[in-house]
Formats: C-alpha cells, structure tokens, sequence
C-alpha cells in the first residue's frame, strides 16, 4: 500500500490519505514513491508514481496539483489538470481531490461536518505567519464548529531550530497578550545564540483556537525522526535536503 488513512471523525464521504514513502518507482534520494515534480526527481516517475495513486484511489478526475510557493492564497480545485500556483485549495466537486505535498512543513485537511466542502492546505511558517489558515477557513460558508481539521505529519519541536526572524512573524500576528504569552511558550530557545525550537503544532493550533474550530486532530508525528524498522517513515528536507515529497489529499466521495 503506498498511502495510509488518516484517523479522524470526517463524514463518511470525506475521503483522505496520505501517501507513503515506499511503494513507487522513483530510485536513491528519492526512493520511492516520491510525489514532487520539484525536487529533482525523473520526470517520469513522478508521472508514474502519481498515476499509480490515481489509480489506487479509483478517482476519475485529475487531481488539483499545486506550484506551492509559501505563500497564503487557497484556490477553487478544478478538474482540468491544470497545475495552480498556490498553497492550498478547495472543493465542493465529489470526485475531485484536493492535494498538497510536504516533507516537513504541516499539511492540513479541512472538511465541514455535513461533508459538503474539503481543503487541503500547504502550511510551512512562512504560510501559518501569513494566516493561510484563515484564508482556508473563509472558503467554508459554514460557522468554525462545523468544520474539522487534519494536521498531518511535519517536523516536530525537537528538530525545527528556527532563527529570530520566525519567532518575531508570529509575534507581530499576536492578537493580545495571552495570545502572545501561548506564541512564546511555542518558542524553546536553542543552545546557539538568537535560535529557537518552534513547535508548528501549536502555532497552528493558535490559529485554530483564534479562528473558534476547536475540532483539530492528528499532530503527533514527526517527519526528521520517526523511523519505520531501520527506515525513516517520512520524507524530510531537514534531514536530507535531496529527498522526494509525500503528498495529503482529501476529497468528496
């Protein structure tokens, strides 16, 4: 199996999976069931590793692949194969997955409880800075207690050493002072001068609490450190800046 289902209480035709490293073609860093088309990978396995998914997954139309930049804009998925440049997208088309790839940064999925609307959204801290979030939960009509959220597997606190600069992106965001004070307890400091170990977990989970969706799952996985036997279980550009991506997607059945 190249993918795994993520556990959380989404509507029964909100389908999500997250795929996994092994079970493709693609060959060394890369090995092997990489889904990035940007990181230095043949072009014809990604092709064959994403039509492999495809497949798998019995959908009949493309999926919303995305040109992720960093950035905060959340895009309409359509189902042309158009690629779009942007950091997230959304649906209401059953049949149409919503994608992001990662292999550190958070990915997060959104669904509404009557199962109506998904998202899928690309959060590194440039994006978690920029509300990327918010912009994924404006495009839900519904109030924040009917949406529901994934976070998927990222870098955990023990291993994001992030500068100065990122502590201070969330700092100016702060929208008062117990915001600010669980910001800071988000920020360990590291042994080297001006550093610190960021949790985006919490972050995230900031924005969440900030926004009113208390309904937040998944979180505890670490894409550097946690090991499958003698292999790593993830993809991690923070353990070996040439390796593939994994890719979360989410969709109406």
């Amino acid at each position: 199996m190249s993918y795994w289902v993520p556990e959380w209480p989404a509507p029964t035709n909100v389908k999500s999976i997250i795929t996994a490293c092994e079970g493709g073609v693609s060959e060394g860093a890369y090995a092997s069931n990489n889904m990035g088309l940007h990181v230095g990978d043949k072009l014809e396995h990604v092709q064959k590793n994403r039509a492999s998914l495809q497949d798998s997954l019995g959908l009949n139309k493309p999926t919303q692949w995305l040109e992720q930049v960093h950035g905060t804009k959340v895009v309409p998925a359509q189902s042309d194969g158009f690629v779009r440049t942007a950091d997230g997208s959304y649906t209401q088309e059953s049949g149409l997955a919503c994608s992001v790839m990662t292999a550190d940064c958070l990915p997060v999925l959104f669904c509404d409880r009557e199962g109506t609307q998904v998202a899928a959204v690309h959060a590194g801290w440039r994006g978690l800075a920029g509300n990327i979030l918010r912009s994924a939960r404006n495009s839900f009509s519904c109030s924040s207690n009917n949406i529901l959220v994934y976070l998927g597997p990222a870098i955990s606190q023990a291993h994001f050493e992030v500068g100065v600069d990122v502590l201070e992106a969330f700092f100016e965001n702060a929208e008062s002072s117990t915001e600010a004070e669980t910001i800071a307890a988000s920020f360990k400091p590291s042994l080297n001068p001006m550093r610190f170990y960021a949790d985006i977990y919490a972050l995230a989970r900031i924005q969440f609490a900030r926004m009113g969706i208390e309904s937040v799952y998944g979180g505890s996985a670490c894409t550097f450190g946690d090991m499958k036997g003698d292999k790593p279980q993830y993809y991690s550009y923070r353990r070996q800046a040439d390796t593939g991506r994994m890719a979360s997607l989410i969709w109406l059945d």
